[in-house]
Parts: structure tokens; sequence; C-alpha cells
């Protein structure tokens, strides 16, 4: 595993947010800044576990998201929001974590 990012939830507007519909959220950019740190606003109708929504979470890259969620308490299936990235929740210890398989031959460094 490897560090990506940590998502904050807030419910306040911040600058250059980046609205996600599709996802019903809203997010800055967390490589603006050396700690990875992304704010995170949903939309009142988010479909996510309350875990996510209110306490912060670390994001980790893993080489498969199959085997990393084995036997993990998964809150968020594995989905695809955009070509080249897999992710899905777990819950540890009651706090959210956020799996991330990612195709650098599509991504790049972007994510």
């Amino acid at each position: 595993m490897r560090f990506n990012h940590i998502g904050v939830p807030t419910t306040d507007s911040f600058d250059n947010e980046i609205d996600l519909p599709d996802l019903k959220m809203t997010v800055s950019d967390h490589k603006n800044n050396p700690y990875g740190v992304q704010l995170m606003r949903f939309h009142k109708d988010a479909p996510y576990h309350e875990a996510i929504k209110t306490m912060s979470h670390a994001a980790f890259e893993v080489d498969s998201i199959d085997d990393s969620i084995k036997g993990e308490e998964v809150i968020v299936e594995k989905n695809s929001p955009m070509e080249g990235l897999k992710v899905a929740f777990i819950l540890v210890n009651g706090a959210p974590i956020e799996l991330m398989e990612i195709d650098r031959s599509i991504c790049g460094d972007s994510i």
C-alpha cells in the first residue's frame, strides 16, 4: 500500500471546488498541497455510508482492489469513477479507508 491522500468532509464552501455531480459530491484537488489533503462536501442526497460523510478517511493505492477487500467490512463496493481507476471503501476500527487501484498507463500521475 502507498498513501495517496486524506479526505476531510466539510459542510463549508472552499476555494477551487471541483463539482462531481455523478458522485454527488464536491472536492478539492488533493495535489494542490504537499500533504494530500482533499476537502469533500457531499450533496444532501449523496448515498454514502455515514462514516464517509462525517469522518476523515485515509486513501491508499493498492495493487489489487479485489485482494485488498477480502475479509474486510466493505462500505462502498468496488467501482470505477473514471477510466483507469477502481476504488472501494472499507471500515477499519470504525473509520473509513479508501482503497484505490490505479492504472498509471491510463491515469498517469493525475490521481
